[in-house]
This record gives C-alpha cells, sequence and structure tokens, in this order.
C-alpha cells in the first residue's frame, strides 16, 4: 500500500515538472516575440482595456431586463420601463464604442506585430551565409515571412481582444449569476471540468498534426517557385503535364494534411455546443421548478439564462482561443527558429579591417567543403598567389570546384581548411561590407531586377555618373545594343530582365560590376552566351579599363582565358597545372585536351 501511494506521489511530481516545463517553453516563446510589439504596445495595452469596459457595460443589460420583467411590467409603471430601457440602449451603444474601439487597437497592434516580424525576418536572411538559406530551403523561407507570420499576428489578435474579453465576460456573469440564485449555479459548473478536459485532448492530437500542415505548405510553395522560375525550360521541354501531375502531389498533400488537422479541431465547436445546450436545458427545468414554488422570479430566470450563455460561450471562445494559440506555437517556433539562427559568416571579433589595399590573393593549404558532414572536401590543398592587377584564367571540366572556389574569396562561404588572404589579409579579419565591396562577380546565371536599365546598373554605385555608366557599358560592348532601344537607359526590364537576351543580360551584369570600381572582378564563365567576337573585344576594354583590378576569369572556351598573365587547370578540385597560355599547351596534358578538342569544334 505504502509503495503504491510513492508511486502515485512520483506519478503526480512528473505531470506537474512536465506541465511546468511546458509552461516555461511557452512563457520563452512569449518573451521572444514582445520585443517586436514595443512600437505598438500601447495599442495591446489600450485593446484589453476598451475589452473590458465593453464587457463591464454588456453584463447589466440582462441584469436590467430582469427588474423591466419582475418590477416593471407587474406593476404597470412605465416610467420605470422606459426609464430602463433608455439605461439599457445608452449602455448597449457605449458598449458597442468601446468594442469598436478595442477592435481598432487589437488590428493596429496585431498588424503591428507582424509586420515588425517580417521587417526581422527579411533583414535576418540578408544577413544569412549561402549555408544558413540552404539550411531553412528558399521556399521555406517564404512560408515563414507569410503564412507563420500571418498565423502568429491573427493569435495575437485573438489574444488581446478574445481571451481578454471571454475572461472577464466569465468571471461577471458567474458572479452576476451567483447573486440571482447561487443554487442554480451549480448545474452549469460540471461544465467546467468537462469542457477542459476536452480542450486538452484535442489541443494535444491537433497541435503535431498542424506542425506537418507547415512543412507541407513548404513543399508546395518549393514546387511553385521551382516551376515559375524555370517556366521557359518546362514550355521547351514539353513538361508541362509533369509539373501539374508534381503539384498535383504536392497540393494533395496539403489538403490531406489539412484534414487530418482540421477533423481532430472540429470536434471542438459540436462538443462545446453539446454542452451549452445540455446546460441550458438543465437549468430551464430546475429554474422552471423554482418558478412554480415560489422560489424564482420569471425575471431572474430569464436574466440567469442569459448570463449562463455568456458563460458558456465565454469558455467555448476561451477554448476556441487557446486552440488557435497553441496550433499558433508551430508558426512562432518556426519565426523564432529564424530570428535565432546564427549566420556561419560574421564579421570579425572586434574593429576588424575595413580598407582593402589592393587585389592580391592568396589560398593558403586551403580545403573545403559544403556540408561539414560530409565525408570528402571539393577542394583539396589548394595554394596560389595571385598578384594584384593580374588576370587570372581558370579552367577546368565540370564538377572541378571552379566557381566554389572563387566564392572563397568575398566570403560566400569559408574555407574549411586553411586561410585565404585578400591585399595581405585574412578575409575573416575584414569587416564584411568592405571585403565585398572590393569583389565584384558576374554569374553565369545572371540576374536582374525589375526597373529601368539605369537603375540596374546603379546598383554597382548609385552614385555614378551618367558618363561612367556609358563608359561602364562601352567597355561591356553594351552601349550600342542599350541604345538600339527607344528608350535607351531608360528602358524598362521585365523581373529577371526576361525583355533581354541571354547574350546581352551578361554584359549589363559585367557593366554593373565595373561600376563598383572593385579592387577584383570574378567572371564566372559571364561570356557564354555572347559570341567569341564579343567577348575578345569585351577582354580587351577590360584590360583597359583598368590595370589596377585583379581580374579572374573562369570560362569553359579557352579563347576566353588565352592571353591572360596566367592559367590555372582545375580538376577534381585540386591545381592540376598553373601556367601562360603557351606554357600549358606544351607541358599540360588536360589543357592540350581541351584546346584541341575545341579547335576541332571550330575547324567542323
Amino acid at each position: 500500500m505504502n509503495l503504491r501511494k510513492i508511486q502515485f506521489f512520483l506519478l503526480l511530481l512528473r505531470g506537474k515538472s512536465y506541465l511546468a516545463i511546458k509552461i516555461r517553453r511557452k512563457l520563452i516563446l512569449i518573451k521572444k516575440i514582445v520585443p517586436y510589439l514595443s512600437k505598438y504596445l500601447i495599442y495591446a495595452i489600450l485593446c484589453p482595456l476598451a475589452i473590458v469596459g465593453e464587457v463591464l457595460l454588456e453584463i447589466r443589460i440582462p441584469f436590467l431586463m430582469a427588474k423591466i420583467v419582475d418590477k416593471g411590467i407587474p406593476s404597470k409603471d412605465i416610467a420605470y420601463v422606459l426609464q430602463t430601457g433608455v439605461l439599457m440602449v445608452v449602455m448597449a451603444l457605449i458598449s458597442l464604442l468601446f468594442g469598436a474601439l478595442g477592435s481598432k487597437l487589437g488590428a493596429t497592434a496585431s498588424m503591428g506585430l507582424g509586420s515588425e516580424l517580417r521587417k526581422a525576418l527579411f533583414n535576418k536572411v540578408q544577413d544569412f551565409s549561402f549555408s544558413n538559406i540552404d539550411k531553412f530551403s528558399t521556399a521555406s523561407l517564404i512560408t515563414r515571412l507569410t503564412t507563420d507570420v500571418n498565423n502568429t499576428q491573427n493569435a495575437f489578435m485573438m489574444i488581446i481582444r478574445v481571451l481578454v474579453r471571454a475572461p472577464v465576460m466569465l468571471v461577471s456573469a458567474t458572479i452576476m449569476a451567483y447573486t440571482i440564485n447561487k443554487n442554480l449555479v451549480k448545474v452549469f459548473l460540471f461544465a467546467i471540468p468537462v469542457l477542459a478536459i476536452a480542450f486538452v485532448a484535442i489541443a494535444g492530437l491537433a497541435y503535431p498534426r498542424f506542425s506537418k500542415l507547415l512543412k507541407k505548405y513548404d513543399a508546395l510553395n518549393s514546387s511553385v517557385q521551382e516551376n515559375l522560375i524555370a517556366i521557359r525550360v518546362v514550355k521547351a521541354f514539353v513538361r508541362s503535364k509533369y509539373e501539374k501531375l508534381k503539384f498535383k502531389a504536392a497540393n494533395d498533400e496539403l489538403m490531406n494534411a489539412s484534414i487530418k488537422a482540421e477533423k481532430i479541431v472540429i470536434f471542438n465547436m459540436p462538443f462545446m455546443q453539446i454542452t451549452i445546450y445540455s446546460c441550458i436545458v438543465a437549468i430551464l427545468w430546475f429554474g422552471g421548478n423554482m418558478i412554480i414554488a415560489g422560489d424564482m422570479l420569471t425575471g431572474e430566470l430569464i436574466s440567469f439564462i442569459s448570463y449562463v450563455s455568456h458563460i458558456l460561450v465565454s469558455l467555448m471562445m476561451i477554448s476556441m482561443v487557446l486552440i488557435t494559440v497553441i496550433l499558433s506555437r508551430a508558426s512562432v517556433n518556426r519565426i523564432i527558429e529564424v530570428l535565432e539562427e546564427e549566420s556561419d559568416i560574421s564579421d570579425a571579433q572586434g574593429r576588424g579591417e575595413t580598407i582593402v589595399k589592393n587585389g592580391s590573393i592568396d589560398f593558403e593549404d586551403v580545403s573545403f567543403r559544403y556540408n561539414s558532414k560530409a565525408e570528402t572536401n571539393i577542394l583539396e590543398n589548394i595554394n596560389l598567389h595571385i598578384n594584384s592587377g593580374q588576370t587570372i584564367g581558370i579552367i577546368g571540366g565540370t564538377g572541378s570546384s571552379k566557381t566554389s572556389l572563387v566564392q572563397l574569396i568575398p566570403r560566400l562561404y569559408d574555407a574549411t581548411q586553411g586561410k585565404v588572404l585578400v591585399g595581405g589579409v585574412d578575409v575573416r579579419d575584414y569587416k564584411l561590407n568592405a571585403l565585398r565591396e572590393s569583389v565584384a562577380m558576374v554569374l553565369q546565371k545572371n540576374i536582374l531586377f525589375s526597373g529601368t536599365i539605369k537603375e540596374n546598373l546603379l546598383w554597382g554605385n548609385e552614385n555614378a555618373t551618367d558618363e561612367q555608366i556609358v563608359a561602364a557599358c562601352k567597355a561591356a560592348q553594351a552601349h550600342d545594343f542599350i541604345m538600339s532601344f527607344p528608350n535607351g537607359y531608360e528602358t524598362e526590364l521585365g523581373q529577371g530582365g526576361v525583355n533581354v537576351s541571354g547574350g546581352q543580360k551578361q554584359r549589363l551584369c559585367i557593366a554593373r560590376a565595373l561600376l563598383k570600381n572593385p579592387k577584383i572582378l570574378i567572371l564566372d564563365d559571364s561570356t557564354s552566351a555572347v559570341d567569341t567576337a564579343t567577348d575578345s573585344k569585351i577582354r580587351e576594354e577590360l584590360r583597359k579599363y583598368s590595370s589596377e583590378i585583379t581580374t579572374i576569369i573562369i570560362a569553359q572556351r579557352i579563347s576566353s582565358v588565352c592571353d591572360a598573365d596566367e592559367i590555372i587547370v582545375l580538376d577534381d578540385g585540386k591545381v592540376n597545372a598553373i601556367g601562360t597560355h603557351d606554357e600549358l599547351l606544351q607541358n599540360n596534358q588536360i589543357y592540350k585536351e581541351v584546346y584541341y578538342s575545341q579547335q576541332e569544334g571550330v575547324s567542323a
């Protein structure tokens, strides 16, 4: 017997401990969200006060109605009926005004919270490294910025309005009902534990299902985003049918997850209604008998039922709001995950270097892998020295990690081992902005933004003069085709630059990079869409543009790098050879094979 008591006591302690942990976790979440409400705190405070005013006025109306029924009508006191009726109308109107004010204040506070969360999330993502973005995925970040923030702001709206109104109404109505008939109050008290048990059971089953539902939103967003970005490829390869089937599968999974989540929650409302109606029927039965026995007046029963309805509806509202809040916890957790994610690339501790002296580059025993858990490096023991102002070509087969190598220079990723130095300083010792301001990259997949050609070019240098813009565009062989448009530099570009060709897009991006006036210019296969004659002109103009810029040209065509000061041959993430075009043509097998295969292609 004693053993059973001890076991029961331990179970009780464990249950209390588990409950305490859950409460503590919820409080921590609230604490993390509150700072984003600071600008709108006054609205969040005034809203509940307005709601309390609304309830306190509303709660008096059934009491006044009972007075009319039990006192004014039996005594045929018209003046009393009119006086009390007018008071009821005035109280109802003032209560309505308080309610409208509370709604406006609550909407301002919740929308403000949503706005601040979106802003904080977006700013955080801007500081993420590529690996941080890869961790969450672009589609998931979009869902968190939209769906999860909406869920959170809606839950907050319900907390400061409904979750304030319902308890105040519950307590006030219970007090009023108790003053009318304390014996009849016992009839509906049984509903409270029944509703509480139902709420805990429903919320416990629904939370994990709603967490899975949000992940299905991520998957659907990913499918849509991928399709829209690659819509031209989809149409070119006649893959619309496949894409429709893929979207249908993701959409069906989302629908099934929604049904599984909602079919638990939908039991809440019917159960609440059954409980409420059962209580009202029981009160009518016992109250009717009290009236017959002369222990209660008709007006008292009417007002008592009104208060009981308020009480039970308040309980139902509390349960619905708490379920919504608990389910929104999944969204809050996902938001906090992003806000608390530390970028794995950040400014140097302490002061940090703010000036890049020159464009010299050194790789000292550098190895790199994208995922720290990967078994092998994609770059292995790289040792390079590039003088400031040199033009360096990089040649290598697909998958030889050419792009990965140059991404280490502006710290888009950090080396797993070894050091990368720019201007004689470890890149990790620079302020990120200072380092990246000194490096310009032009990628094979070029990105242009909605706006005019000039607005896109000014991304390189927002203070550039018209003369500087024209000079950069002439060097990039872009000026002539820009002037062929009716509006010239004021020509509007569609999203992603859809109304210019691939080659034109590459040349605009080269001009944009030149306007940055960088110490280091990286061209990552950025002339692949232009003809060889234009490619040659671009390289010639780049040499004239600034002799102080260190230029790194990644290319598949040897003609793009043949006049570089040095050419690096990469093979399977390792430096296979370094030399001039003539030296490599004599001494390096890989370079010779690539060169002669391309020459044969030209001859053919």
